[in-house]
Formats: structure tokens, sequence, C-alpha cells
């Protein structure tokens, strides 16, 4: 590769990075063409990419960034999962796809501007959806709602038990 392809490539991989504020490192090796092509195709369902790097090209780009926090990771079979502001779906496949596979690993990852460490990673992948969220809320009002209304109903019991009595004397 020559000098002037290696600063092409470099400028290329900021440029992708300087889009994404999410960025996931992964160890790849271990995955065939056909599961890397699914992984692929579940990150693109996310709105996320996946871009295998050359470490030293990847140090760069992350350099440019402000992203150096991470150039300690770069060693060995290296691939960058770019998200978009919402760290979580990303996060979400890197964690399903690691259980089924066993592979990509999470070396480390960059959100809100701090890197983070690969636990960090996977407690995000395992936060729900945003959906489930909302209805896990909805469905704990409907319990507050519902046993009020139990209390009500038997605040309202215990008084006609007490007018009744009263009445009865």
């Amino acid at each position: 590769m020559s000098k002037q392809e290696r600063q092409d490539a470099a400028a290329a991989i900021e440029a992708k990075v300087k889009t994404s504020p999410v960025v996931y490192v992964t160890d790849f090796s271990g995955l065939n063409v056909l599961r890397m092509t699914e992984f692929r195709r579940r990150l693109r369902a996310v709105g996320a990419r996946y871009i295998v790097v050359k470490n030293t090209l990847a140090r760069r780009g992350l350099a440019a960034n402000q992203m150096a926090a991470l150039e300690k990771h770069m060693k060995g079979p290296t691939g960058l999962v770019l998200a978009g502001s919402d760290p979580l779906p990303a996060a979400k496949v890197l964690l399903d796809f690691g259980k089924e596979f066993e592979r990509p690993t999470v070396k480390a990852g960059f959100v809100d501007g701090a890197a983070v460490l690969p636990e960090h990673v996977k407690r995000l992948g395992s936060i729900p959806s945003r959906e489930i969220l909302l209805a896990q809320i909805a469905g704990s009002f409907n319990a507050v709602l519902s046993n009020f209304a139990l209390v009500l109903d038997a605040l309202r019991e215990q008084r006609s038990t007490q007018i009744n009595v009263t009445e009865n004397s």
C-alpha cells in the first residue's frame, strides 16, 4: 500500500468515525464470511455499520476524532461498530450475536464522549428496548392504579359496615 493509499484510507476511516458518536472496538477472529455477513446485516437493520480496519489506520482516525483512549485496544484483528447517537441497538446486536456465535468479542467502546469497558457495552446490550421499557412503566402505573382502586373499595366497604353497625345500635 503506497503512502497516498494509506492517507486516503486513514481519511476514509476518520470520516466514518466522525459521523458516528458511538464506536465499539471488536475482535472478529473466528468469524467466517457467512457469519460476518449476517453480523453486518443485523447491524444495518438497527442503523449501525461494521468496518474491518488496519490498526495503524484506525488509530489515526480515532485520534483525529478525540477517541485516542481506544488506541490501546487496537491489537490483533479489529473491527469497528459505528452507531448513531443511540448506543443501545448496536450493543444489543453485539451481545446477542456474541451469545449466539461467541464472536465478535468487544474490546472497548466509546459512548457519550468517553471510553467504556466491554462490561459497560454488555450492560448496554442487556437493557430492554424503548418499547419494552415503556410497556413496563405502563404496567407499573396500571398496578398502582389497580391497587389504589382496591384500597378505595375496601375503605368504602369498611365505612358502609360502620354506618350499618351504628344505625342498628
